[in-house]
């Protein structure tokens, strides 16, 4: 694994146990310039793994507490009449931050949900016909419990598509829970946990990503992948060009993050499902997050894999 992301991944991995490739899925995410979503019950660790994350880096951490109250305004920020100043004043919202964690985002309606999703496609804030660009790196972890569905307002597939993954904490095997509960029997390890690395490092590394090779067979393999989604019987609508784009970033930010200079059908295959799964509108008969999961491994399964020497040549 790259130098960089090994420490952020060792320094998360003093608070969370056990969840070693997602961490490294969303490492993968953030220098690809993406964003995730975390989709999981309540007490998996979605929000201490946010934190972790934006300790380990030095930069600006936010978080939104999403309910159906909450305004676009209260995202964004809003002019204000400063009476002493005799004239209005921008109040920045809780997006300007480096890492922002939208907790529960399906809480909210979609009129803010849109002013969230829209800084993130766009990396900018516009109000009052004003537009202001958000600081970088930008990295959104959004959360949302997929079991309780009252007083919610489901994300649409339109913005669905606006992250790059979407990720599952999963359940803590027997041995991990253990030691998660020695871990926290006298501390709370997030509270001494520090920076480890720089925004500025974080910046370089989204530049060197964008130079990982991808030979022309891999991405005929991926572009494959993609239109075999739009022609599954099971699938109403397919991976959008975009993506099969973000297909590609996540290849390139994979193979980065695993300490290489190009990608390898293995990377393609690490990041297909989280990238592709929640992209995909399926039939009514098939539903469910397991049910496009399905889908995508299948079409992996399906399209065959090029062999060849991935690395550039001489």
């Amino acid at each position: 694994m790259n130098q960089t992301f090994t420490t952020i991944r060792e320094n998360i991995g003093k608070v969370i146990i056990g969840k070693d490739e997602t961490i490294k899925l969303i490492l993968t995410s953030l220098l690809a310039g993406g964003h995730v979503l975390l989709d999981d019950v309540p007490g998996t660790g979605k929000t201490m793994l946010a934190k972790s994350l934006a300790r380990s880096i030095d930069s600006e951490f936010n978080r939104i507490q999403f309910t159906p109250d909450l305004l676009p305004s209260d995202v964004t920020g809003l002019n204000f009449f400063h009476q002493k100043e005799g004239d209005f004043v921008f109040k920045k919202g809780p997006v300007f931050a480096n890492i922002l964690l939208a907790d529960e985002i399906n809480r909210a309606t979609p009129r803010t949900q849109s002013a969230l999703l829209e800084c993130m496609e766009e990396k900018q804030v516009t109000v009052d016909g004003e537009t202001r660009a958000l600081d970088l790196p930008f990295f959104v972890i959004a959360t949302q419990n997929p079991v309780e569905n009252t007083g919610t307002f489901p994300l649409p597939e339109a913005q669905l598509d606006r992250f790059l993954m979407k990720l599952s904490m999963g359940e803590p095997t027997k041995e991990e829970e253990t030691e998660i509960l020695n871990r926290y029997l006298k501390n709370k390890p997030i509270e001494k946990l520090d920076a480890v690395v720089k925004k500025e490092d974080i910046l370089k590394a989204q530049e060197e990503m964008k130079e990982v090779y991808v030979h022309p067979l891999l991405m005929d393999y991926i572009v494959a992948l993609a239109q075999e989604s739009r022609r599954s019987s099971r699938v109403l609508a397919g991976v959008s060009p975009r993506g099969t784009i973000a297909l590609l970033h996540a290849c390139q930010a994979y193979a980065y993050v695993s300490g290489r200079d190009f990608i390898t059908p293995e990377d393609v295959k690490a990041v297909a499902v989280p990238v592709m799964a929640h992209r995909l509108v399926l039939d009514r008969a098939s539903v469910g997050k397991s049910a496009a999961e399905k889908v995508v491994t299948d079409i992996l399964n399906t399209v065959p894999v090029p062999t060849e020497n991935w690395g550039k040549a001489d």
